[in-house]
């Protein structure tokens, strides 16, 4: 049943200047001919150095604003503003209960209240360890089409959220302790971009988490990929982040640092990884995706005596040529100079595409134990990596 809006909102300021009892709270929506300058509010105590804090984290349509205020008159202060905006919903919780409010286009509050059966947990710790690199919440993941318009990941892009985020763990953790440019913009390429999820994702790491000032560059040759991105780049005022459209191979971009691939289809990985060496690119990270070229390779010829096995069933098959072609990528990455690796970067449940190689440029010149395993392997089999052919392996390192 609707009542008068005044108590309503007085018992909300009660329970978010309660700093003993307050677990969090959300303010969404709008009332009627308000406009507030926020789309979402979330409030939830924090204990710093200086004391007891309310921690507001406010978002618009472009990024999260974070403010803290003691608990008393600063807070107090805090609070009325926030009541005064106009929001149209707000969802409450205490230790023990939870209340919403609702106002109605009349004005009127329509407010209910539910008992807690067991108190709830608090975390009041400033600083604390997030599940995520990227908040759910941020902005550009309701952009993109990850999230809706609650800054929920929507349940259809769950995988997707959990691929990118994973991608770039495995980004900031080659980073770290590294020295990076500090003379000129870090310069960052996705090859193959699509719908640029990835590429959204690590701009936003690298600019907003990280605080890098990053020149990055979206490929993809589909022309209305290039424009959507770009589009949507620019309506979330995003310089430094740009897209166009061309092949992995011939895109017209001078140079990288950071070369990303995520799921680019066959020899696409190895157009990304070809592109990455001659740009001498200093981190490489490569999703890939089908393993077409070297399946074909391998039904064609005959394989080493005893190792029909391997390739008499087309399933098995089709799996070793996986392995074997990302086997010899990693190697003749190694012979470009680069120290590298493959990892599980995801669990199998969220793609069965989830092996990543990951590379660091050092100059090294290659042992060589690893130039003879590669060619014996290669012999062996009767078999021709792409990559090889687009690194000019004949002509040697």
């Amino acid at each position: 049943m609707a009542s008068p809006l005044a108590p309503a909102l007085a018992e909300i300021r009660a329970l978010l200047l309660n700093g003993d009892r307050l677990v969090r709270a959300v303010a969404s929506g709008r009332m009627r001919n308000m406009t507030p300058p926020w789309r979402r509010i979330e409030l939830r105590p924090v204990a710093l150095k200086a004391g007891a804090h309310l921690q507001t984290v406010a978002y618009d349509d472009r990024q999260a604003h974070t403010s803290n205020a003691a608990f008393g008159p600063a807070a107090e202060q805090a609070v009325d503003a926030l009541l005064a905006l106009g929001m149209g919903n707000w969802h409450v919780e205490t230790l023990d209960s939870t209340v919403q409010l609702r106002i109605t286009k009349k004005g009127e509050a329509m407010i209910s209240r539910t008992a807690t059966a067991a108190p709830k947990e608090r975390a009041l710790d400033h600083d604390r360890a997030k599940p995520r690199l990227l908040d759910p919440a941020d902005p550009f993941w309701r952009a993109v089409g990850i999230a809706d318009a609650e800054g929920r990941i929507k349940p259809t892009r769950q995988d997707k959220y959990r691929q990118v985020e994973e991608f770039i763990r495995a980004l900031d953790a080659v980073l770290k302790g590294d020295a990076l440019p500090d003379d000129r913009p870090l310069r960052v390429v996705d090859l193959g971009c699509g719908n640029a999820y990835l590429t959204f994702a690590a701009f936003r790491f690298l600019s907003h988490v990280r605080r890098l000032t990053v020149d990055f560059t979206g490929v993809d040759t589909k022309r209305q990929a290039r424009e959507r991105n770009t589009e949507l780049a620019q309506s979330l005022g995003w310089d430094g982040l740009r897209f166009m459209e061309g092949t992995i191979a011939e895109a017209p971009v001078d140079g990288a640092d950071i070369v990303l691939a995520l799921h680019a289809c066959d020899t696409a990985t190895d157009d990304a990884l070809a592109r990455a060496v001659a740009w001498g690119a200093k981190y490489v990270l490569a999703a890939p995706c089908c393993h077409h070229d070297l399946q074909k390779q391998l039904r064609a010829g005959e394989p080493p005596t005893a190792y029909g096995l391997l390739t008499r069933h087309g399933i098995l098959r089709e799996r070793f040529a996986d392995v074997m072609t990302d086997a010899l990528r990693a190697s003749l990455m190694r012979q470009a100079g680069y120290r590298t690796e493959i990892i599980e970067f995801v669990p199998s449940e969220h793609t069965p595409r989830n092996t990543l190689l990951r590379a660091v440029h050092t100059g090294a010149k290659a042992d060589a134990k690893v130039i003879e395993e590669y060619r014996t392997l290669v012999a062996d089999w009767g078999v021709t990596p792409k990559l090889s052919v687009l690194l000019g392996m004949d002509a040697g390192f």
